[in-house]
Parts: structure tokens; C-alpha cells; sequence
């Protein structure tokens, strides 16, 4: 099986020449198979109630859209997970492949360290003003290819774990939106899937934060942004950037496909 080789970037806990503790950044590299990974994308709605969201998003989609090609032309396996619009997919046969897939029971969930983020988004995190939080999205962005002959559709932990042990995944790369939000908390978000004890890998530089600058930590957006992806180097999973992920297709003869 063909195998591509990723820098996996972490955070951990040491000590300097004086004593003082610090953070320091580590990179594991590692072998992986790309056909024993699966590559999903958080709630890349079509429309966002923030509209600093809306952009931020907007501009992302291109690279999302092209990372997700040639992930799935070196045979990962694509997980669209666009929360709230299963009913907009309804009968598709990427929503109909996770629907028919085998039971398979998670494994208790592991007992682990939680810190409290880095950013405060009680406000609900929109960076511009005017904005009315509610639900204004039908369906996942029409930017980003759905290949209904190979793609699964889902918005819950309890059809995405069945697929992963179904198809014998063993490693799960997440992009999307909002990293703070979705990204982590969702059901087949970081946290839950790294209590199950599945394997997890963030692409950095394909997410975003719910964050207004006017709170805490009082740092630009795009900060609060590192701040929160620096949090889960450190407590929750590694990261690769989308450039690093497509130099490894590349190097394993991955290519682009579409319709």
C-alpha cells in the first residue's frame, strides 16, 4: 500500500537550561498509508450568521476544495460534515453510504486532560459588527466537490467511528470550521474522536476561530486563531499544514480528479 511521509507538529512541556518550564514545538515524522486515512470537513456551510466567518471561509474553500481532490485521487477516504443539512442530502448516495454502514460500538471514552481555551468567545465570537447569531445554512459550501461514488455524508460521531472501523481507517484528518467551536466539540469532532482513541490530525492552516478581539485575550483574530491550534498541539492532537499534506500526495504519485 502506497505511503506518504508527514511531519506531525506537537507541543510539549519541558524544561530549559535554567530550569523554567516551557512549550516547546516537536515534529514526529511518520509513514503513513493515505488508503488507512479518511479526511474530514467541519461545517463548511454554505452561509455563516458572522460575516468576518462568511469571509474568512469563503477564501478558504479554494485550497479546502483542491486538498480534498487530491486526498481522495491517493485514496483517503472524504467525510463531508456539514452539521444541520442532513435533509438537504437526503437519498444522495454519499448520505445513503453512512446510513448503511455495520454498527460498531465506540470504546469507552478515554479519561482525559481538558484545559479551558486560550481565547474567550462567550460572545459568541464574531469579529464584525451587526451580526445576529442563528442558522442560516442549508447545506455544505457548493465550492467544494461531493463524489457521490466515493464520498460519505455525516454529521455524527455514531455513523463517522462505524465508518472508520468499516473501512479500517486508522488515522482522521480534520479541516474546517470553527476550531474553538465544531472542530473540537462536535460529535465527530478532536475531542470525542481522540476519546475513542482514534488517531486525529488537524490541517492548521484549513480552520478557523470563532474569536472577537474585543475579549480575551485581546489578541487579533488571526491570533486567537494560533493561540487555539497552539492549544491543541498541545492537549489534543497533532497538526500538519494543507502544503505539507499535498507535497506528501505528490511524493506518493497522488494526483487531482473531478468531475
Amino acid at each position: 500500500m502506497p505511503t506518504m511521509t508527514l511531519a506531525l507538529r506537537r507541543r510539549e512541556l519541558a524544561r530549559d537550561a535554567g530550569g523554567h518550564a516551557v512549550w516547546r514545538v516537536t515534529h514526529a515524522t511518520q509513514r503513513i498509508a493515505s488508503e488507512a486515512c479518511a479526511l474530514l470537513l467541519c461545517d463548511v456551510w454554505d452561509r455563516h450568521w458572522s460575516r468576518g466567518a462568511q469571509e474568512r471561509a469563503e477564501a478558504m474553500v479554494p485550497r479546502l476544495d483542491a486538498v480534498t481532490r487530491a486526498a481522495r485521487d491517493a485514496g483517503m477516504q472524504i467525510i463531508h460534515a456539514p452539521s444541520d443539512t442532513m435533509a438537504f442530502y437526503e437519498g444522495t448516495p454519499a448520505r445513503e453510504r453512512a446510513l448503511k454502514l455495520p454498527n460498531a460500538t465506540p470504546p469507552a471514552p478515554l479519561d482525559l486532560e481538558d484545559p479551558p481555551l486560550p481565547v474567550d468567545a462567550s460572545d459568541e465570537g464574531s469579529d464584525t459588527l451587526g451580526d445576529h447569531p442563528g442558522r442560516v445554512w442549508s447545506r455544505q459550501h457548493a465550492g467544494i466537490w461531493i463524489d457521490q461514488e466515493r464520498d460519505v455524508i455525516s454529521d455524527h460521531g455514531a455513523e463517522v467511528y462505524p465508518l472508520l472501523k468499516a473501512k479500517e481507517i486508522d488515522r482522521l484528518l480534520i479541516a474546517g470550521v470553527h476550531t474553538n467551536m465544531c472542530v473540537l466539540n462536535r460529535s465527530f469532532g478532536i475531542r470525542q474522536m481522540v476519546s475513542w482513541g482514534v488517531p486525529v490530525v488537524l490541517l492548521r492552516d484549513l480552520t478557523d476561530t470563532m474569536y472577537n478581539p474585543a475579549l480575551p485575550p485581546y489578541v487579533p483574530h488571526e491570533e486567537g486563531t494560533r493561540l487555539v491550534i497552539q492549544y491543541i498541539e498541545s492537549f489534543w492532537c497533532p497538526t500538519v499544514s494543507s502544503g505539507e499534506l499535498l507535497e506528501a500526495l505528490s511524493a506518493r504519485g497522488g494526483g487531482d480528479t473531478g468531475p
